[in-house]
Formats: C-alpha cells, sequence, structure tokens
C-alpha cells in the first residue's frame, strides 16, 4: 500500500503570497498622555490561533478592544479581511468576542443560551435549531442541551460560552482570558478542547492570556508584548528556544542568564563570564557578534546535566552548591550557586521512583550542558 505524504505544515506566514486576514498597521492608542500601543504592526492569518501574551498593561487587551471595535487607534488602520474596520460598529463586525466571566444568561437554557444571538441576527427556527444542535455535538454538549448554568460545571459554561460565540459563525473570534476562571486540571484539559474546536471550525482565534504555558500549548504563534510593542512574534518552539532578547528569553518559562562578553570568535564563540572561570562554549546561532562584545547567554534548567563529576561528552561544566530544591514529583528542579557567585538553575527528570534523592542541600555538584544548549543574546 501506497503511503501519503505527509501534510504540509501549516504556517502561511512564510508563504509571501498569503494574504492575512488581519493587518495592523502602524497602529498607536493613547489614553490621554499614556501610550498603551505604540506604532504597532502585526499580520494573523486565516485559521490561526493566534495568541497575545505579555504582562498586565502590555497592551494586549487594548489590541484585542480595538479588534472588537470597542477601542479606536488613535493612529494607523485595521484591516479585517481587507476591510478598514475603523468606521464599522461593533455590532456589524464579523467578529465574536468571548469574556472571561463567560456572560451566560442564567434564566436561560444551555440550548437557549446557544440560540440567543442566532434569534437576535433574525435567523428562521430551522436554521436556529439545525446550528444550535451542530454547535452542541461540536462542544459536546448534547445531554446539557435543556440545564440552565448553575446547574452545569465551569468547564462546561466555558463550552456553552464558546458554542454561543461560534454559533454565528464569526470570520474572527476573541477570547479575553477564557480559561482563568477554571482550576489548573481542567484549564489544562480545556486547552487541549479548544485546539480541536477551532481546527474543526477552522475559524481565526485571537486568545489574550498572560499565561505563558496556555498560549504556548494552543496557539500556532504568539506574540510577545510589553510596553505596547511587540517583542517577538513566532511559533511557540521558537519563542523557546531562540528567543530574541532577554526580556523573552526570561518571560517565558525557566531561564538562567549569564552576563558576560565574547572572548573568542569563530565557528563557536566563547564567553567569559567571570574572571578565572573557563568561558562559555556555545554556536552562535547566526547571532552578529564581536570580539569584547557584551552579549548575555541564556540556558533553560532542562539542558542541564545534574552529576557527581562532569559529564563527559558535553564540553561545559561548572562546579557548585545546591542551595535550594524543588521536587514536583515528575522532575526537581536544582538553584545552584557556581563558585563565581552566578545562579543556575537546573531541572533533571524523576524517573526513577527515588531519582530525587541523589542530591540534597549543600551538596556539590557538577552542571554540564552542551555547545548547542544555550543562546547568545545581544540585549
Amino acid at each position: 500500500m501506497e503511503s501519503k505524504p505527509a501534510p504540509a505544515p501549516f504556517a502561511p506566514w512564510e508563504d509571501a503570497a498569503a494574504h492575512p486576514l488581519i493587518r495592523f498597521e502602524g497602529v498607536t492608542k493613547r489614553f490621554g498622555d499614556f501610550t498603551a500601543v505604540s506604532d504597532l504592526n502585526l499580520k494573523i492569518y486565516p485559521r490561526e490561533f493566534f495568541a497575545l501574551l505579555g504582562p498586565s498593561g502590555c497592551g494586549k487587551t487594548t489590541l484585542m478592544r480595538m479588534l472588537a471595535g470597542f477601542e479606536t487607534p488613535t493612529e494607523g488602520t485595521i484591516w479585517l479581511d481587507g476591510q478598514n474596520i475603523a468606521p464599522v460598529p461593533p455590532n456589524k463586525r464579523p467578529v465574536n468576542m468571548m469574556f472571561q466571566s463567560y456572560a451566560l444568561f442564567p434564566h436561560l437554557s444551555v440550548w437557549d443560551n446557544i440560540a440567543f444571538g442566532l434569534r437576535r441576527a433574525g435567523k428562521d427556527k430551522e436554521t436556529v435549531r439545525a446550528r444550535v444542535e451542530e454547535m452542541l455535538r461540536l462542544t459536546r454538549l448534547d445531554q446539557f442541551a435543556r440545564r440552565k448554568p448553575h446547574q452545569i460545571s465551569g468547564g462546561q459554561r466555558q463550552r456553552v460560552a464558546l458554542a454561543r460565540s461560534l454559533a454565528l459563525g464569526p470570520k474572527l473570534l476573541l477570547l479575553d482570558e477564557p480559561l482563568g476562571a477554571l482550576d489548573k486540571k481542567l484549564r489544562q484539559d480545556t486547552q487541549f478542547e479548544l485546539m480541536d474546536i477551532q481546527e474543526k471550525t477552522g475559524t481565526t482565534f485571537v486568545i489574550v492570556t498572560h499565561d505563558q504555558e496556555e498560549a504556548m500549548t494552543v496557539a500556532s504563534r504568539v506574540a510577545v508584548m510589553d510596553a505596547g510593542r511587540l517583542c517577538q512574534v513566532d511559533t511557540p518552539q521558537h519563542i523557546y528556544e531562540t528567543p530574541n532578547s532577554r526580556y523573552v528569553a526570561d518571560f517565558i518559562g525557566e531561564v538562567s542568564i549569564i552576563e558576560g562578553r565574547v572572548a573568542a570568535l569563530g565557528e563557536e564563540a566563547e564567553i567569559a563570564y567571570a574572571e578565572g572561570a573557563r568561558p562559555i562554549v556555545t554556536r552562535t546561532g547566526g547571532a552578529a557578534l564581536e570580539p569584547g562584545q557584551s552579549v548575555f547567554y541564556a540556558i533553560r534548567p532542562e539542558k542541564i546535566w545534574v552529576g557527581a563529576a562532569p559529564h563527559p561528552d558535553r564540553i561545559n561544566s561548572v562546579e557548585g552548591t545546591i542551595v535550594d530544591i524543588g521536587y514536583l514529583g515528575d522532575v526537581s528542579t536544582y538553584h545552584v550557586r557556581l563558585d563565581t557567585g552566578q545562579m543556575v538553575k537546573a531541572l533533571m527528570t524523576n524517573a526513577e521512583r527515588y531519582a530525587a534523592s541523589r542530591f540534597t542541600w549543600n551538596d556539590r555538584v557538577w552542571l554540564s550542558w552542551s555547545r548547542h544548549a544555550g543562546v547568545v543574546l545581544a540585549s
């Protein structure tokens, strides 16, 4: 039997011929003297699950509100499917928004909550019935159709709000911290449900969140924001493995950042970080570096091996003392103070039942990692 070729990866942002659904062109939003969004340019493509990620006050919610029509850009243009949406009122845009509170009608059943928007739009009874039944199947709520919101769980209420938001078939669905009210286990399960529903409907989703794990799990691309500007827009893997700045590296996941200078440069670079310490050997990753340049070396804790002696196959090895341990069940995190005074985090998988007891506080250990493990950042 002839095997089928693997489907092409979903990456329209790499296709020069692809047309974005949304374009921000030179968008600035000011509130008095405060600039919430500054000269922002961004493209979001059809069928994307796009995440706006950043701390409170970074501008991500303002971006979403401008897409929804609740705010108007001070400068610049927002295009939706080729149309300048600035003069289009919120209720006339092919956009729906799902809020963290879900905003369900407590006196209406699940069925009637989903049907509400369709009825407001003047759809006939048969169209309403067929569409509601389709949304119930999609969100696996068939058996709860006649219950009221208070009679179902938080995760089910979240799916009702999602079904209601999708019922009118918007081109774009905006999700404002949609899973914030759920506990951790349910939130993790619901993330995958959201991804499945988004893929089945083909609707473009834009999610606003401050939860890094959530953004990295659900999104095809992530925009990391700070102070109204885009710091990096890329796939979750590239954001994590090849951050473009110290801010992005530090904001996404756990990381140790070592400040140093380029001591030698060739196919590989040597980063000197403390007098008398052996330089860190690393691949440059295409970064434009110069000898003597001040840089930051970022390394993730899972890239580091912890042992009683240097690892024989890893080029970088440093000795230090364990000052703190975090036991998380599947993994243990070690905070190690090097003899130079630098603090480094390392993570080891507890593959065996008693693996976590190999080292304890104040133990002397060696940390080892490869030349590929870290990334050199110029800023």
